[in-house]
């Protein structure tokens, strides 16, 4: 049990999400996160009214059971399988966070300074959470697919616009974590 709960080597991960995109693309399948809103508000019956949303929803019902699982997945790994004592964080992260008031997450996954329900006390906190979702509402319908449609199953079919995304991505959080994150905090 020991060897679930802690961290597993990026070959071991790797290895096995690299498994699970070759049986993707065996079954002739795409994996991404953000297609599952349209499915959702295909199932809606919104077509009528937004072309965008007037396509076979039926045949991405799979997908939808992929973010059941990873729902029900995050929550056996937090509640039963984690050790939250093992998540090492560099401390001088530790210290420059605590710049920004954001303190250590002290045995947890997160600090509850921004993920904690204190968040939504705070007009600038609920502000940062609404423009954060729209913003990355509109990306990942603007690059054709969320982080993880592109990283994982777009890199793995070889595809060019996926690579591209994920270098918008990469120079994106880089931008964020070093200069707009401290003109917010």
């Amino acid at each position: 049990m020991e060897y679930i709960t802690h961290t597993w080597h990026w070959s071991i991960s790797g290895f096995l999400i690299g498994i699970v995109m070759l049986l993707l693309i065996y079954f002739g399948k795409h994996f991404g996160m953000s297609s599952n809103i349209r499915s959702l508000c295909s199932m809606t019956r919104v077509g009528k009214y937004v072309p965008f949303f007037d396509w076979d929803w039926k045949s991405q019902r799979w997908n939808l059971i992929v973010v059941l699982g990873a729902m029900i997945g995050g929550f056996v790994a937090v509640h039963f399988l984690s050790d939250a004592s093992n998540v090492a964080i560099n401390p001088e992260t530790i210290a420059q966070l605590s710049k920004f008031g954001i303190e250590a997450p002290d045995g947890k996954l997160a600090p509850k300074s921004m993920f904690g329900l204190e968040v939504f006390q705070s007009t600038k906190m609920i502000f940062i959470l609404l423009t954060g979702g729209i913003l990355i509402g509109f990306g990942s319908r603007y690059a054709g697919g969320c982080t993880s449609g592109h990283a994982i199953s777009g890199l793995s079919n070889l595809q060019l616009p996926s690579l591209k995304a994920v270098i918008g991505f990469f120079i994106g959080g880089l931008a964020m974590a070093h200069f707009i994150f401290p003109l917010l905090f």
